[in-house]
């Protein structure tokens, strides 16, 4: 990196001092790092679980959402550097997350937001936290042989994007996810009206867009109980507009005010499948930087350094992208308490 490491204090507030934390690595603990570094970024999320009293569990040695929260705090508070998290990631290990194993950041991300909901006694607050991620989406399968048209709605809490062999983009992306695609062979689906399972064109159309777009690279390709990385390029904005790189796929109740994003988070993974590092750029929401966080290590990044995880020249590759939707409205500073 052409950016010194450093650790940055900076005092632009959330109400207080607020500094950018580094987090020591304690048992292979880069991914869980980097994951908390983003989650920091996200003040929404500190926002909402501040408002949790947490009143039923106790202790709450294997609660997930009351450990976060209290890492959070730390993230933010002015206390000698790197943050404490020790008792997030023993949280996480007596909830299956193992400490001194390599994970993969998706699947911790995805199983943290399920142990908020799951864990929370304040399932309406649980509930507005699953909202900042939900991604409302409607697939329309038509069989191929009876041409009837089978719709399902689902929600997802991050889009799964497959990347090619290849330069990719992801607009291109985006598209592909959305698009026309024919599932034959073994990926044919049960038709009703058939009874049987038939050659089926399928479709995805965005019912509705969350306040935080997390974007996952699927950077792994699995073949034979063996496990590979990609590292081709995939290129990706600071900010972009679903009204116009997804028209066909936007519902017609969507407004264009709820379609524009800006990266606020990029979870970086270097290194190979079964052996790598995960670290994160993450941008102060008070002042707009940029920062890059390896474990303890923080330093001031700019957006220059932010496009070296494109991918194609290193194994130094944006693996999860996380982006805030632009919204006069939503976009006020956060006010915390403690």
């Amino acid at each position: 990196m052409s950016s010194r490491f450093y650790l940055v204090t900076s005092r632009l507030g959330w109400g207080h001092d607020s500094r950018i934390r580094g987090l020591a690595n304690y048992s292979l603990s880069c991914c869980v790092n980097s994951l908390l570094q983003s989650f920091s970024a996200t003040w929404e999320l500190a926002e909402l679980l501040d408002k949790w009293e947490a009143a039923g569990v106790g202790g709450g040695h294997c609660n997930v959402p009351l450990q976060l929260k209290r890492v959070l705090a730390a993230m933010r508070s002015d206390i000698p550097q790197p943050a404490p998290h020790q008792d997030f990631l023993q949280c996480l290990d007596r909830n299956h997350i193992r400490l001194e194993i390599q994970h993969d950041a998706d699947e911790v991300f995805l199983f943290i937001l399920n142990f908020m909901y799951q864990q929370m006694d304040d399932k309406p607050l649980a509930l507005e936290i699953q909202n900042l991620y939900k991604i409302s989406v409607e697939t329309h399968l038509q069989c191929l042989e009876c041409r009837s048209v089978q719709t399902q709605s689902s929600y997802l809490l991050r889009l799964p994007l497959h990347i090619k062999e290849d330069h990719n983009s992801l607009e291109g992306c985006m598209t592909s996810f959305f698009g026309h695609q024919e599932l034959t062979d073994i990926n044919c689906c049960l038709c009703a009206r058939c009874g049987t399972k038939t050659p089926t064109k399928q479709h995805s159309k965005l019912l509705s867009l969350p306040r935080i777009l997390c974007l996952h690279l699927k950077r792994f390709r699995s073949s034979r109980a063996f496990t590979r990385k990609l590292d081709c390029t995939v290129t990706f904005p600071e900010t972009f507009d679903f009204s116009e790189i997804l028209k066909e796929a936007l519902s017609s109740d969507l407004a264009q005010s709820d379609c524009k994003y800006t990266l606020h988070a990029v979870v970086v993974h270097s290194g190979y499948a079964m052996f790598g590092h995960y670290t994160a750029y993450v941008r102060h929401w008070a002042n707009q930087c940029w920062y890059y966080a390896d474990d303890s290590h923080v330093g001031q990044a700019s957006w220059k350094d932010v496009q070296t995880s494109y991918g194609g020249h290193s194994r130094h590759t944006a693996y999860m992208l996380m982006y805030r939707r632009d919204s006069k409205v939503e976009g006020q500073q956060p006010e915390f308490t403690g």
